[in-house]
């Protein structure tokens, strides 16, 4: 019954996230190789089966797994016709937390969390002017990233922290976990 309840906050939520998506041209969804952990490959696997999506070999291996792209630069996942994801209630972790991102700071040994700025993602431009909408949408990135930064192994997590977001601003930091930093270090 709670399941049923979150489900329903997280659908009208998402309900929300989508009327302001639906607008845009997908630029979230190009180039974007979100990175997946093992975990994660294996749920969207399951998913895409037990949905009946047809998907040869959807993923790619390089110092991370990451959806492959389509011959137009979308992420395989990205349906053109409706704009929404294939597989949008398991899709990857920092696709759940956009607009919001992260980076690493080793010298102060801090995870850092961006937004992206409104200009290339109008989802951003709509949760910045509702500070409770910010506060748990990033509440719920925070959650969604430190997951995927947990399970990931050292090499794929210090290849995608060399990843430019240069279109994103600082909003909030956090102490870095012990496991994390030791993850780093090696």
């Amino acid at each position: 019954m709670m399941c049923r309840g979150f489900m329903l906050l997280e659908s009208k939520r998402e309900s929300n996230f989508f009327d302001v998506c639906s607008g845009c041209k997908g630029n979230c969804c190009r180039n974007a190789r979100p990175p997946l952990t093992f975990r994660r490959k294996q749920i969207i696997e399951a998913y895409l089966k037990e949905h009946q999506i047809p998907s040869k070999n959807p993923f790619f291996h390089a110092a991370y797994i990451f959806p492959k792209d389509s011959d137009e630069g979308y992420c395989i996942f990205y349906d053109k016709e409706t704009r929404r994801c294939l597989v949008h209630p398991v899709k990857p972790e920092t696709c759940v937390a956009g607009p919001i991102t992260f980076d690493i700071n080793m010298k102060s040994q801090k995870i850092e969390w961006y937004l992206k700025k409104e200009e290339i993602c109008s989802l951003a431009g709509a949760i910045r002017k509702n500070r409770e909408e910010l506060r748990k949408h990033l509440e719920s990135a925070k959650k969604e990233i430190l997951t995927l930064i947990r399970e990931l192994d050292s090499r794929a997590l210090k290849d995608i922290l060399k990843i430019e977001e240069p279109e994103s601003f600082k909003i909030d930091e956090d102490d870095l976990e012990k496991g994390i930093l030791d993850k780093l270090t090696k």
